[in-house]
């Protein structure tokens, strides 16, 4: 009897780790690269991942995985507390057998904590960043330690989003963790630059400022054009190249034209791959009102680029300042222009900290140092 017990017991513990990701969506952002990196980086390890969005669609990260034989459910929340949601949630959790419920954000731990209440898994929570401004929310006083408390492992990606969720969310700070954002490096290819610098009717020999981003108001783009007007009368070689797009794209664009630089920044839209048009910066520019952690800041940093970024939210823990780029206080137009005017006068001190940019993201954030952090709170 007892060698069939522990045959048993051999035969549970061979049985795979299996991970459902509850999130809104699969679009495309800093979050949902983040599951992508996790689901795919611990396929190898024998976890069996699956997705379920909660706002009524997948996106197109959530489709690549589905083609790779990835399963991504979808449900479409209901305004207000939608109670059907935190049932239906229950059901897949059950059916599928999950031992772990991993919910990135808020809205997707409040729902998947109920749902998980009384099944076999258990429940992980990501806060990947918040909003600005940030707010208190004092009907959660009541109910965010307590779901804290019942909560196996509570996640932030960077200390400044920790210091947020004691704050704001009132959740204790010793049950938080800090693991941040990692993604796999990129790869210049300098053939595809010239391509890219050539369809945008850039020079070659260029200096160029730019940016991979969401057009969005809390990404203070604004400031970003207006810093680049003052530096592109001290170098006149220069481009501002803003690739992405959003609800600030018409405003930059006339924004743009109003400060007379519209020969000079470059709006591509967006572009479902934009490697090559990272590579064609000569620095990369982050000029948000606030960020968790930023995964364009990460990218840039891979491909061995400085970067100047506004010192707020988690840009400090991934910006050495003066070492691997240079920060400078927010919507402070003049002091973003002089930093990028500092790294345009000194190509050794662009060298250097590009340099240090690529060796600070090999130690500090790879995928392979994120996965090996969530696999082992997976594990424990």
């Amino acid at each position: 009897m007892m060698g069939d017990k522990s045959g048993k017991a051999a035969q549970h513990h061979r049985k795979p780790l299996k991970v459902l990701h509850l999130t809104f969506n699969m679009g495309i952002g800093g979050t949902e690269q983040v599951i992508r990196q996790l689901v795919q980086g611990m396929a190898s390890e024998g976890v069996e991942s699956e997705i379920l969005c909660i706002d009524g669609q997948i996106g197109p990260i959530g489709e690549a995985l589905e083609k790779s034989g990835i399963p991504v459910h979808k449900l479409a929340r209901k305004q207000g507390f939608d109670r059907s949601l935190i049932t239906a949630i229950r059901k897949r959790v059950k059916e599928g057998q999950f031992d772990v419920v991993h919910c990135h954000q808020y809205t997707p731990w409040i729902y998947g904590w109920l749902a998980a209440f009384g099944t076999q898994a258990e429940v992980v929570f990501t806060e990947h960043g918040r909003f600005y401004p940030d707010r208190y929310r004092y009907k959660a006083m009541l109910v965010n330690p307590l779901m804290a408390l019942l909560t196996p492992a509570v996640v932030a990606i960077s200390n400044a989003t920790k210091d947020a969720l004691v704050t704001y969310e009132f959740i204790p700070r010793k049950k938080i963790q800090v693991v941040y954002n990692g993604i796999s490096p990129l790869k210049r290819d300098d053939v595809e630059v010239q391509k890219v610098r050539e369809g945008l009717g850039i020079p070659q020999d260029a200096f160029v400022v730019g940016t991979v981003s969401r057009l969005d108001p809390v990404k203070n783009q604004s400031m970003m054009l207006r810093a680049f007007k003052e530096f592109y009368e001290k170098c006149p070689d220069s481009y501002l190249l803003m690739v992405g797009d959003g609800p600030d794209k018409d405003k930059l664009i006339a924004l743009a034209n109003e400060l007379g630089i519209q020969e000079r920044a470059v709006f591509t839209g967006f572009i479902n791959n934009p490697v090559h048009y990272l590579s064609a910066m000569d620095v990369f520019l982050l000029s948000s009102h606030t960020e968790g952690t930023s995964m364009t800041l990460l990218e840039a940093m891979s491909l061995g680029m400085p970067s100047v970024a506004t010192r707020v939210g988690g840009n400090p823990e991934i910006v050495d300042h003066g070492v691997t780029g240079i920060l400078t206080e927010p919507d402070q137009s003049s002091a973003f222009s002089t930093a990028m005017n500092e790294l345009y006068q000194d190509p050794v001190l662009r060298e250097c900290q590009g340099k240090a940019a690529l060796k600070r993201f090999s130690e500090k954030f790879s995928a392979e140092a994120m996965v090996c952090l969530y696999r082992k709170i997976y594990g424990e």
